[in-house]
């Protein structure tokens, strides 16, 4: 295993120091984008959990406003979605800045998408082992129908990586991940956010909804 982690580790470094600096000009154009769109800040920060549940700071760009109706509640995904953020979310640029978390070591290229600090203790303890490893970019789950999947179908994936991970098994879910993005599969500006879905009970188990509504109001990300 120490093994493993070690060449992860390396192979981290290497591929995000690579997309970094060889995307550079696609992360400018993205960001003079959305702010030409009316988006500002460009960049989405919140706290998430990583290894052994403690928190980070996730970066992506918004792809989201957040109008608001009369009532001051967010308006829903599709109102807010302008249309360069349909085209990041679709292509997965957004997803870009996390290079960055990868490189500071707090997300690792491939894991468990990583999801909110107040999660953390409402895991069973089958779900409960995805928070052993690191968070990452992409992951069993991201390849296996992504927005499609319910909440529970994606904790289930990704206990099952953690399984099952090795570094041949991480190579697989890089493949899989380029594939889905040049084809523009299961993307989440074309579903419904089955998160939703609670299956789980997870998001029903925090008090009024809080958290639910935490997620709507980070832009849809």
């Amino acid at each position: 295993m120490q093994t493993y982690l070690f060449f992860k580790r390396a192979e981290d470094i290497v591929l995000s120091l690579f997309f970094l600096i060889a995307l550079s000009p696609l992360f400018l154009v993205t960001a003079l984008a959305l702010r030409f769109s009316g988006i500002s800040p460009v960049i989405f920060k919140q706290v998430r959990a990583g290894k052994d549940g403690k928190p980070f700071v996730i970066y992506k760009f918004i792809s989201m406003t957040n109008e608001r109706d009369a009532d001051g509640e967010l308006l829903p995904d599709n109102e807010r979605l302008t249309r360069i953020g349909r085209f990041i979310r679709k292509t997965s640029i957004d997803e870009l800045p996390q290079f960055v978390n990868v490189l500071k070591g707090d997300m690792s290229i491939v894991g468990p998408r990583p999801l909110l600090m107040e999660y953390n203790g409402l895991y069973s303890p089958k779900h409960a082992v995805r928070l052993t490893v690191k968070p990452g970019i992409t992951g069993l789950a991201a390849v296996s129908g992504r927005s499609f999947l319910t909440f529970g179908q994606r904790l289930d994936l990704d206990a099952e990586y953690v399984k099952k991970r090795s570094f041949w098994f991480d190579q697989k879910m890089i493949l899989l991940t380029a594939l889905n993005v040049v084809m523009s599969k299961d993307s989440p500006s074309e579903v419904p956010d089955n998160e939703d879905i609670d299956d789980v009970g997870i998001t029903r188990g925090l008090k009024n909804g809080k958290t639910r509504k935490h997620n709507k109001a980070d832009t849809g990300q």
